[in-house]
C-alpha cells in the first residue's frame, strides 16, 4: 500500500483468504476438545503417580520464585541460543531458555521436552539416573503446561538417528529444569495447529484424518501465540531486513532520514479517506502520507530525504491488500533533468534489496515457504519500464478494454502482470506516464501532453506496490491543481508557501512496507505481514 496511492475502494470479495465452513469449524472444535480432554487425562494420570520420600535432587528442578526474577543479581551464567545448538557442542554443558512446546512422558522414568526459542526447537531428554535425574524431576517435567517458559541445563548429545520433531539435530540430556513462568493449562490456539500448512491439512483430509485449521481471525485474535510460529517469526525478520536495506541503500546514495508530523491541519492526499479529529478545538486529521512535509524538506535544501513511518487511510477497503494503518517507506529527491532519475533509484534499490533477501536470508524465506509455499520472485537486472499507453495497448491486444485516461482496476493490474511475465519474463516492472486525472494534485503534467503526467507505479506479481512522480514546484500552478482536486488551499497554505522561496524540480515515491513483504513472499493477505493489523473491522489487539 503505497503512501501516494490514490484512495480507492476495491470490491469486498477481493480477499483471497480461504474461510472454513461452519461444518469444518464444528469438526475442528470437537477435535480440539477431544485433544484437550486427552491431555488433561494424561496430566491427571501423571500427577497421580506417587513418589515416596524427600528428593535429594530437589534443588535441580522446580518453579523459580518471583523474587529471584526481579533483577535480584547478575550471576554470570552463559546462555546458549537454541538456533546455535549444533554437533560442534557435543558433550558440552549448555544453559537454554525457551517455551516448552511439547512434553511427552515415556513411563515413569523418562520424559521428552521440546523447547522452542524464536522459531528454533530442540529436544530435551530427562532419564531417571542416580544423582542426576530423580523420578520427582521427571514428574515435574510432565506437569509443565505447554508454552511455559523454562530454563534447562544439560549436556549436548548427538543421536544416531535424525530428529523429526525439532529443528536442531542434537539433544540435551537434562540435568536441571526450572519453570520461569507458567502458561495457562488450555491455550486458545495450539502452536502446532497454527504452524500447519494448508497442504498438510488437505493431505490429512484425503487420508481421512481431520486436522485443526486455524483461520485468520482466530490467529489475529490470539496474535501473541500466532507470532510464535516459525513462519510468522521469519516473516517479520524479513520485514525488518526490508526496512534495514531500504535505509542502508538510501543513506549510501546521500539521502537523509527525516521524521514528519502525523497530525496535520489538512489532508495530504485529498479525497474522503481521512481520519479527522479535534486538535485543541481546531479541525485536524491523521496524515495520509508524509508527502507535503517531505517536499518541504526539499524546499529546505536537504536535496534527498527518506522516511519510515506510519500512514493512515480511512477508506473502507475490505480487501486482501488494504489496511487503515501501515508503515510507509517514502523518498523525495531533487531532479536535475528528468523524473526517470527517481525511477533509477527505485530500480537499483529494489533489485539490490531482492538480491540481498534471496542470498542472505534464505533460511527465513524457507521457513515461510514451508507453511505458505511460493515461487521465487522473477525480476530483471535492469527493471523493465513501460508507458501507461503501452500497458493499455498490451491489455487491448489481449481483449481487455481499458479507459486510456482512467486508472487500472485490480483485475487489469493482474492481467497486465501476467502479460508482462509472459512477454518479458519479469514479475517486477515500472509503468509510467499515467493519466493526470487519476494522480494526486501535486503531480507534474507531461510537457508534451497535459492529459498525462510525469508519474509511475511499480508492480510485483501483478499488484501495484509503489506510486511516484515528479511534483509541481510552482506555487501558482500548485494552488490551481489543489483547487481542481477539491482541496481547501487554506489548509495547506504553509505547504504552498514553501515553494515561494525558490524550489528545485523534485520527485519521489512511496511504498507500503507490509505490501513489499506480502508480494515478495507471495502471501495471500497483507494481514500476514502486519504485526497487529488495523483494518475497517479491527482495532485490537
Amino acid at each position: 500500500m503505497s503512501s501516494e496511492e490514490p484512495s480507492q475502494n476495491p470490491p469486498a470479495d477481493e480477499n483471497d483468504e480461504k474461510k472454513p465452513s461452519k461444518k469444518e469449524l464444528a469438526k475442528a472444535e470437537r477435535l480440539r476438545k477431544r485433544q484437550e480432554a486427552a491431555a488433561a487425562s494424561a496430566a491427571a494420570a501423571i500427577s497421580a503417580v506417587k513418589v515416596e520420600g524427600d528428593d535429594p535432587l530437589a534443588a535441580n528442578y522446580g518453579d523459580i520464585p518471583l523474587k529471584d526474577l526481579q533483577s535480584k543479581e547478575i550471576s554470570g551464567k552463559k546462555w546458549t541460543e537454541v538456533k546455535n545448538l549444533t554437533h560442534e557442542l557435543k558433550d558440552i554443558t549448555v544453559l537454554i531458555r525457551g517455551h516448552a512446546q511439547a512434553i511427552r512422558a515415556v513411563g515413569k522414568k523418562m520424559a521428552f521436552v521440546v523447547v522452542r526459542e524464536r522459531g528454533f526447537t530442540v529436544q530435551c531428554v530427562l532419564t531417571v539416573a542416580q544423582d542426576v535425574v530423580s523420578p520427582q524431576m521427571v514428574k515435574f517435567a510432565n506437569s509443565l503446561s505447554r508454552e511455559s517458559i523454562v530454563d534447562i541445563e544439560g549436556v549436548v548429545s548427538v543421536p544416531s538417528q535424525s530428529i523429526t520433531g525439532a529443528t536442531q539435530q542434537v539433544e540435551i540430556q537434562v540435568g536441571k529444569l526450572y519453570c520461569v513462568n507458567k502458561a495457562i493449562p488450555t491455550l486458545p490456539i495450539n502452536i502446532e495447529d497454527a504452524a500447519r500448512s494448508e497442504i498438510e491439512i488437505e493431505r490429512a483430509l484425503q487420508a481421512g484424518e481431520q486436522l485443526v485449521r486455524v483461520n485468520q481471525d482466530t490467529r489475529l485474535n490470539n496474535r501473541v501465540l500466532d507470532m510464535r510460529t516459525h513462519a510468522v517469526q521469519s516473516t517479520f525478520r524479513i520485514q525488518s531486513q526490508v526496512e534495514n536495506l531500504f535505509r542502508q541503500f538510501l543513506v549510501s546514495e546521500g539521502f537523509v532520514g527525516i521524521h514528519t508530523p502525523k497530525l496535520i491541519a489538512g489532508s495530504s492526499e485529498g479525497g474522503s479517506a481521512v481520519f479527522r479529529l479535534d486538535y485543541k478545538g481546531t479541525p485536524a486529521c491523521l496524515a495520509q502520507s508524509p508527502q507535503l512535509h517531505k517536499q518541504m524538506a526539499i524546499c529546505g535544501d536537504f536535496g534527498r530525504v527518506f522516511e519510515v513511518g506510519p500512514v493512515f487511510r480511512a477508506e473502507d477497503s475490505f480487501t486482501h491488500r488494504h489496511l487503515c494503518e501501515f508503515v510507509g517507506l517514502d523518498v523525495e529527491m531533487e531532479i536535475k533533468e528528468h523524473y526517470s532519475e527517481v525511477m533509477d533509484i527505485v530500480d537499483r534499490l529494489f533489485v539490490q534489496m531482492f538480491d540481498t533477501l534471496t542470498e542472505k536470508y534464505a533460511d527465513d524465506l524457507e521457513a515461510i515457504n514451508k507453511q505458505y509455499p511460493f515461487e521465487k520472485l522473477k525480476y530483471l537486472r535492469k527493471t523493465l519500464r513501460l508507458t501507461f499507453e503501452e500497458g493499455v495497448q498490451m491489455l487491448k491486444e489481449a481483449g481487455v478494454e481499458i479507459d486510456p485516461f482512467g486508472d487500472l482496476n485490480t483485475e487489469s493490474e493482474r492481467k497486465l502482470g501476467q502479460l508482462v511475465l509472459e512477454k518479458y519474463g519479469t514479475e517486477f516492472f515500472i509503468l509510467h506516464r499515467y493519466p493526470l486525472a487519476v494522480r494526486p494534485f501535486y503531480t507534474m503534467p507531461c510537457h508534451d501532453d497535459p492529459r498525462y503526467s510525469n508519474s509511475f507505479d511499480v508492480f510485483i506479481r501483478g499488484e501495484e506496490i509503489i506510486s511516484g512522480a515528479q511534483r509541481v514546484h510552482v506555487p501558482e500552478f500548485l494552488t490551481e491543481r489543489a483547487q481542481a482536486c477539491g482541496i481547501d488551499v487554506d489548509t495547506i497554505s504553509t505547504y504552498v508557501d514553501s515553494f515561494r522561496y525558490g524550489t528545485p524540480p523534485h520527485g519521489g515515491f512511496g511504498v507500503g512496507l507490509e505490501r513489499v513483504v506480502m508480494l515478495f513472499c507471495a502471501l495471500n493477505n497483507i494481514r500476514k505481514t502486519s504485526l497487529f493489523p488495523r483494518d475497517p473491522q479491527r482495532i485490537a489487539p
